[in-house]
């Protein structure tokens, strides 16, 4: 089992470390396993007295195989009469088309309905009796099943990341996008009075401003599918940001047919 472990502090931060054993306790205040071994860090950082550099999360790393289970969890399978599927992601879709492919599968194995829907998020298996409990879940666990895709845009303005879901659909809108560049420059000048005039030398300020915006296009986005819903994107130009912008105008509009996720 593999071991998560964070807060490593800096002499970890480079090359990773090594935990000591460590009991890892359940809610209920009791050790369940131990660990311990080499841990992987999958960042780095390196530093000096005046400059630093770091990249990925160096105070976090892995364990592989590094938990020893010490207490066995009660429970047999041969002692259950019903198993019960959770869905790590539950949606109605997904829970629909996994028990059919059971029910078809078992029709013509078993000769029975062996699955139930409980709700969206679980189903009920009734364990033939003439078939072990390991043979029959390494059966069902071969079946394929594709789980319903929910239609989706994750947006991360820190990072400038853009994930959009396959299902995601647009409405027929008309889009352009401008940049307004603004920069403030200042060049203070410094005034020199004439000789013997008992004046000071004083510092007058002085700034520029500068505005550019830059033209931009006029385009149409038809999500009809991902790649038109992109192509219409890259179409445009943008940056990231332009893109997160342009993704939330549309979705405050009404014609971004998905669910808007900002981490």
């Amino acid at each position: 089992m593999d071991v998560t472990v964070s807060s490593l502090g800096d002499a970890t931060s480079l090359l990773g470390g090594t935990l000591v054993m460590t009991s890892l306790r359940a809610a209920d205040g009791a050790v369940y396993a131990v660990a311990q071994g080499a841990v992987t860090v999958a960042g780095y950082s390196v530093g000096g007295q005046a400059q630093n550099v770091s990249q990925g999360t160096p105070t976090a790393g892995r364990i592989p195989n590094g938990a020893l289970v010490e207490r066995e969890v009660k429970g047999s399978l041969h002692e259950m009469e019903f198993l019960v599927l959770e869905l790590k992601n539950p949606d109605f879709v997904t829970a629909t088309r996994i028990l059919d492919a059971i029910n078809r599968f078992a029709g013509g194995r078993y000769r029975a309905q062996i699955a139930f829907e409980r709700d969206y998020r679980t189903i009920v298996l009734s364990k033939p009796r003439h078939i072990g409990p390991v043979r029959f879940l390494a059966e069902i666990g071969e079946l394929t099943v594709e789980p319903d895709t929910p239609a989706r845009v994750v947006i991360n303005e820190r990072t400038g990341t853009v994930v959009i879901g396959r299902d995601v659909r647009i409405s027929t809108v008309a889009v352009t996008h401008g940049n307004l560049t603004v920069r403030v420059t200042e060049l203070p000048v410094v005034s020199q009075p004439a000789p013997f005039s008992l004046g000071q030398t004083v510092v007058v300020p002085q700034t520029v401003v500068e505005a550019n915006e830059a033209g931009s296009q006029v385009a149409i986005l038809s999500g009809v599918d991902l790649q038109r819903l992109v192509r219409g994107l890259n179409q445009i130009g943008l940056k990231p940001s332009g893109i997160i912008a342009i993704l939330q105008a549309i979705k405050t509009a009404g014609a971004l047919q998905a669910d808007v996720i900002v981490q």
